[in-house]
């Protein structure tokens, strides 16, 4: 997110290089969690337009939980942050680049196969600390764009409390962070605004100040579509906006006693 260009802010979160020279803003960046299913983002952690997403990501490992699964992009995998996320007890199912070594040790009935993931290649040599996880390749025939292979890693190595099927089917769902992060960027803060703040402290204020707003508007469309036995995608997160924000005046309107003012 581009924030206000001052001195202070440029010194604490820096300014990304650009096609010619260097931003016109000062950036933050953030990781976060995102629950599949209300779209609610949790655990974030934002740094410096220089702070990696692999840092950031190590923050946001401490909110799983046992009972969850944690899907991630490709970009995410390492044999470090994976062993640190699997510590936290969540299942996890991540899909990693192709060019990782990840020789078939036991073919499974789902045409899944149990591997090793290393530390180091001479780890990999010696077959020493190793990790055994769960192997699911899988092609999408007739798909415009689709890339020739999938991999997934999963902790999951039992194929019948999870078949390859219905894993590769549910990884499809981590594309809602990208739908949750639209309605936080574009449809909450607005489309290139630039937020205000002008101190570190201040901008941090206001950002996790959106984030929070998110989480407001999302749980609020959570209990409608729970009263109405619906699912939260169901319901359009621009349009619960716009009420939230007719109500508004309403709201502002009422004291901290309680009462309501009487203009």
């Amino acid at each position: 997110m581009d924030v206000a260009d001052e001195k202070e802010n440029e010194k604490a979160f820096g300014r990304p290089s650009a096609n010619r020279g260097e931003s016109a803003y000062p950036q933050v960046r953030f990781v976060s969690l995102v629950e599949n299913g209300t779209h609610v983002l949790f655990g974030t952690q934002m740094g410096g337009c220089n702070t990696g997403e692999i840092t950031l990501a190590e923050g946001v490992l401490a909110f799983l939980r046992q009972g969850m699964m944690c899907l991630a992009d490709r970009n995410f995998y390492g044999f470090e942050l994976w062993n640190k996320a699997r510590a936290e007890k969540a299942d996890l199912l991540w899909r990693v680049k192709k060019s990782l070594c990840l020789p078939c040790e036991r073919r499974l009935f789902d045409d899944s196969y149990l591997s090793t993931v290393y530390p180091s290649t001479k780890d990999r040599r010696h077959q020493s600390n190793g990790v055994t996880v769960r192997v699911i390749e899988y092609t999408m025939d007739g798909i415009t764009d689709a890339e020739p292979i999938y991999r997934l890693l999963t902790t999951i190595l039992d194929p019948e409390l999870a078949p390859a099927s219905e894993l590769a089917a549910l990884y499809h769902e981590r594309w809602e962070i990208e739908t949750a992060l639209d309605e936080l960027k574009t449809h909450l803060r607005g489309a290139k605004i630039v937020l205000r703040s002008k101190t570190p402290d201040l901008v941090k204020q206001e950002f996790y100040g959106f984030m929070l707003a998110h989480f407001a508007i999302r749980g609020l469309m959570h209990e409608a579509a729970l009263k109405e036995d619906l699912d939260p995608d169901q319901l359009s997160f621009l349009h619960a906006v716009r009420v939230i924000r007719r109500k508004m005046a309403r709201f502002a309107s009422i004291s901290p006693s309680g009462q309501e003012r009487i203009p």
